[in-house]
């Protein structure tokens, strides 16, 4: 028994070096996802965590929690989440008003106290001895953990289930628009057009007379001006369009000079080869 208990306070070589790199990246990662100005972005760092955290819950013995981990929360949730943010759209053009007086304050207590449980989580596995995954997993993980689960923390683990039921009713209801009129068809929407004196044809496609033709690349009127007609609005709201007009109207204008020049010299040598022709004549 004490070459086990020896066993289970000895850390190796190998658990040590996984602990320090994977530790790092999670760090890293969450990091990442707090301080990232692009929710994508961000929501990427956040899966990567995850799949750190899944890793740590299988080299400790929990395969069934590192299996959820990495199947429910980081290939279930956070894709989620990716999908609703590349459909719904964050822009930097939202509001940062507070509509709820205090959330702040209450936000930051609410941090405070999730620090306070933490510590004293991680003191309590520190001081105490080490139960041994031996006895945890006696009858195998899975029968385990679903003891503890519907018996010792039922009542955590049904609180948990309506926080996560709530947070999905909640985002249905934020990203549902309901419509209070009637929508209007093809004809009354272009009959509106013409009375307001907007752009009755179709719209001109992105990258037209410029040296790209991606979406985020905005076309070029015969002049060089790049229109305002040919990128998405939603694209431009982000802040995610490459301008090259400089770039295209400066090419632009060298095209026009070497025309210019050789108009100029084509002027030029009509007068002489017209004297030519009369010479042989």
């Amino acid at each position: 028994m004490s070459a086990q208990l020896a066993a289970a306070y000895t850390t190796s070589t190998g658990e040590a070096f996984q602990f320090w790199v994977l530790g790092t990246i999670a760090v890293i990662g969450a990091l990442c996802t707090v301080f990232m100005k692009k929710a994508v972005h961000s929501a990427l760092c956040l899966a990567g965590t995850m799949i750190v955290l899944a890793v740590f819950y299988l080299a400790n013995g929990a395969y069934f929690l590192g299996v959820v981990q990495i199947v429910v929360y980081t290939g279930a949730i956070m894709m989620l989440f990716l999908f609703v943010v590349m459909l719904v759209g964050v822009t930097a053009a939202d509001s940062l008003k507070e509509t709820i007086k205090g959330q702040r304050w209450l936000a930051l207590l609410c941090g405070v106290g999730f620090g306070v449980l933490l510590l004293a989580g991680i003191a309590n596995a520190s001081l105490k001895d080490f139960a041994g995954l031996g006895r945890a997993n006696a009858n195998g993980n899975v029968e385990g953990l679903a003891a503890l689960i519907f018996t010792k923390y039922v009542f955590a683990f049904e609180i948990t289930g309506a926080l996560l039921i709530t947070a999905a009713v909640g985002a249905m209801v934020l990203t549902h628009r309901e419509r209070t009129e009637r929508a209007r068809t093809q004809r009354e929407l272009s009959e509106q057009r013409v009375r307001e004196g907007k752009h009755v044809p179709p719209l001109p496609a992105p990258g037209v007379y410029a040296r790209h033709n991606a979406v985020d690349i905005a076309g070029l009127l015969p002049d060089g001006t790049p229109s305002e007609l040919t990128v998405n609005k939603t694209l431009r709201e982000r802040g995610q369009i490459r301008d090259v007009s400089d770039e295209a109207i400066g090419d632009l204008k060298a095209l026009e000079q070497r025309t210019a020049e050789r108009l100029e010299r084509d002027e030029d040598e009509r007068p002489a080869l017209k004297r030519t022709e009369e010479a042989s004549k």
